[in-house]
């Protein structure tokens, strides 16, 4: 990734950066998949390793996701929060694994909910790696209506926080 600075002064870098702390501040996203022609999304939570350039998440074969995957493997994952007024959109492509070793590590209490143990055979960890992300980052609710009341009144387009397109 190169090291280009924008309008805002914010280098490519910055910019990755920021979509990393976003997405891990967020930790739930809704987890978008082509099953044949139709789309499904599905809340899961992530684990968002940038050292890795990874987003992970604990699946279960029984669910079909892997099935998805495999036929194609594009995914979209949608982080949002709505009282804080951030939001994040990612693409990437995913791969379903079976890696003892890494399940183990990012074994924690959320997956404790749906497995009885690390080891269960029906555990999978889908891993999707980023092309490109856009995020939207905005002061709050409250400041944000402000914001365009005033603009609503004065006949001006509000300042209502970051927005950028990254290639991650």
């Amino acid at each position: 990734m190169s090291s280009t600075t924008h309008e805002a002064g914010r280098s490519d870098a910055d910019n990755s950066d920021k979509v990393w702390a976003l997405m891990k501040d967020v930790g739930i996203c809704m987890l978008a998949t082509r099953d044949g022609e139709e789309i499904r999304a599905r809340p899961m939570g992530a684990y968002v390793r940038p050292e890795e350039n990874a987003v992970y998440f604990f699946t279960d074969i029984r669910r079909h996701k892997d099935d998805e995957i495999a036929r194609d493997p594009h995914v979209c994952l949608a982080f949002a929060d709505s009282r804080g007024q951030t939001y994040v959109s990612l693409t990437g492509r995913a791969e379903v694994t079976y890696d003892l070793a890494k399940i183990k590590e990012l074994w924690s209490t959320p997956a404790k909910a749906w497995w009885d143990s690390a080891e269960d055979p029906n555990i999978r960890l889908l891993k999707v790696t980023p092309h490109d992300a856009e995020y939207w980052d905005s002061p709050g609710t409250v400041v944000s209506y402000v914001k365009m009341a005033a603009a609503a009144v004065t006949n001006t387009r509000p300042a209502l926080g970051e927005n950028r397109k990254v290639a991650m």
